[in-house]
């Protein structure tokens, strides 16, 4: 971890504060030790990277492609920070071997993109099972985080400016799962979840799970009862309509 740490401090603090301008909601949801799978979108190549700044001082350890390890310059960087390499294309017992004794440990933070890859759109993608898979199986909580804002970042640096992003942190949760039919409940957890990640992110993001308004909360029990990010949703939904209608009255007028 002590290279994780420096890392953090010469390279991930510096170049954050040179090239964004991020306002974060929510940082006090982060829970203070334990192990915990961080979900976030995966938009834009730089949306996982925003969510673990919002991270720090807390450590987090993220998956990457395998082939990105024989890279001249990254690939030993990535090394040195400490990534769980994935085989694309195949179910990698491996990465998730490493994934679980992490997790085990009971003071990793896991990244997590449950769409397994990056949208080229700026929406959100349908997302695999992996997660609630090993969410189930570690008995972790999950910590939803939405990046947005992102989309501009190649323009802004050519116009050197800093880009403005918003990162939502959501309340935690954990699962309840139905075993006797375990293929169904984890689909059902995952489309639960990424309503509660969708929840987080603007109307425009929502993506395949734009249809926000069925979500349910079945599957998905808040380490706070009461709580839900699905607020986030109708508010979003709510500032979106009356901007609609806003616009209506003056092209009428």
């Amino acid at each position: 971890m002590w290279s994780r740490r420096l890392m953090n401090a010469i390279i991930l603090r510096p170049l954050a504060w040179v090239l964004i301008r991020a306002e974060v909601i929510g940082r006090e949801r982060i829970p203070a030790d334990g192990s915990f799978i961080l979900m976030v979108n995966h938009c834009n190549f730089l949306d996982p990277g925003v969510a673990m700044w919002a991270m720090l001082p807390r450590q987090v350890v993220l998956f990457t492609k395998a082939k990105n390890l024989d890279l001249p310059v990254g690939g030993p960087l990535l090394r040195w920070y400490g990534v769980i390499p994935v085989e694309r294309g195949e179910a990698d017992t491996n990465a998730m071997r490493q994934a679980f004794d992490l997790l085990k440990e009971n003071r990793h933070i896991l990244l997590v993109a449950p769409e397994g890859t990056r949208s080229y759109h700026g929406r959100l993608l349908s997302a695999k099972d992996g997660m609630a898979f090993m969410a189930t199986r570690a008995d972790v909580p999950i910590l939803p985080v939405g990046v947005s804002g992102v989309k501009t970042f190649w323009a802004n640096v050519r116009r050197v400016r800093r880009t403005r992003v918003q990162v939502v942190i959501g309340h935690p949760f954990r699962f309840r799962g139905n075993e006797r039919s375990r293929r169904d409940s984890l689909r059902r957890m995952t489309r639960e979840a990424m309503y509660q990640l969708a929840a987080l992110l603007p109307p425009e993001q929502w993506g395949e799970y734009a249809d926000i308004e069925n979500a349910s909360e079945e599957t998905i029990e808040f380490l706070e009862p009461g709580q839900s990010n699905l607020v986030y949703a109708q508010a979003a939904s709510l500032r979106a309509t009356r901007a609609h209608r806003g616009r209506l009255v003056g092209a009428l007028e």
